[in-house]
């Protein structure tokens, strides 16, 4: 795919005005009221490695509904472990415990929520259903119902929960994801204070209308098909949007941050992206430092394992 989107003398200067709705902090203020101590189990799991120890986690997310996540973390290690919390892709569920194994042989206690609904369209499958049913356009004419309340919901619940587990270290609590998980982590970004990092790559759910009108590759090709059907539901759609665009998460952060993003990103158009990363942290006199790794000539994968030692050495140099 060639280059699409501006130029990234422009990108590196975009900063948009998306519209805000006037409730969007009572709104989540509600949302995740009752959330301050999720976790119900964590089951020893075999996972077939001599040297990761691995916990089934089953936590209460959004309306209480159990969600289920992969607590792994080198084996026998004694002291508290600073955390990195992962958010997967769209259509991807938590799998086996076997498959994302990076952050725990970088030496930290890694959980990697399950996602609500997902696991059906590639990986190992997922472990949570949601009796409402998943997707970008499931409840989406109003906020209340919309299944990313859900999810940005469980996302919280997550960080609340590993910090209940044994062995880590509260203070160095991280959040990373990539595509649908980026996305994730940046709405967690803006909704809990006091994290350690924030690590965001080709981020999902940015700058939400611009990258229905620039792209039709799903999961925003599902907005826009939806609304080619239901044809007068535009106001309602994008009023629900404005309560999970990223970019709103993003000007409330106060974390370190590390993002990456392909300039040939036919999926979430790099000026989504940069429009989060150029408005992080904006709402605060201190801003938090932000690194932002471009990658020229790629599309979705971005930096691919390049990206993801990048942000190894990045987090480890934080901590």
């Amino acid at each position: 795919m060639a280059a699409f989107d501006l130029p990234l003398d422009q990108l590196e200067r975009y900063l948009p005005v998306v519209p805000e709705p006037d409730d969007f902090d009572s709104f989540w203020t509600d949302t995740l009221t009752g959330l301050e101590s999720p976790l119900r189990s964590a089951v020893p799991s075999e996972n077939d490695l001599a040297m990761f120890d691995c916990w089934d986690v089953t936590f209460a997310g959004f309306g209480g509904l159990p969600i289920r996540a992969w607590y792994t973390r080198p084996a026998r290690t004694g002291g508290p472990l600073p955390a990195v919390v992962e958010f997967a892709g769209y259509g991807r569920g938590r799998g086996l415990p076997h498959e994302r194994l990076s952050w725990p042989a970088a030496g930290y206690a890694h959980l990697l929520m399950d996602n609500r609904g997902q696991g059906d369209l590639y990986g190992c499958g997922g472990d949570t259903p949601d009796p409402a049913g998943a997707g970008t356009t499931q409840g989406i004419l109003s906020p209340y119902d919309y299944y990313y309340r859900r999810l940005i919901t469980d996302a919280v619940a997550a960080v609340a929960a590993v910090q209940e587990l044994p062995g880590i270290d509260r203070s160095r609590v991280a959040v990373a994801g990539n595509s649908q998980g980026g996305g994730i982590a940046l709405a967690v970004a803006g909704l809990v204070p006091g994290l350690a990092a924030v690590l965001v790559s080709a981020p999902f759910l940015c700058h939400i209308r611009r990258a229905v009108d620039l792209t039709d590759t799903s999961p925003y090709g599902e907005i826009a098909g939806y609304l080619s059907v239901h044809r007068g539901a535009g106001p309602a759609v994008w009023t629900t949007l404005g309560y999970f665009d990223g970019v709103h998460f993003a000007r409330r952060a106060t974390a370190p941050t590390h993002f990456g993003i392909g300039l040939r990103d036919t999926v979430c158009p790099p000026s989504t992206g940069f429009a989060a990363y150029n408005h992080y942290g904006a709402t605060h006199p201190a801003r938090p430092s932000r690194i932002l790794e471009v990658y020229p000539y790629n599309g979705h994968e971005h930096g691919d394992a390049v990206h993801t030692r990048a942000q190894l050495r990045w987090l480890h140099a934080r901590f």
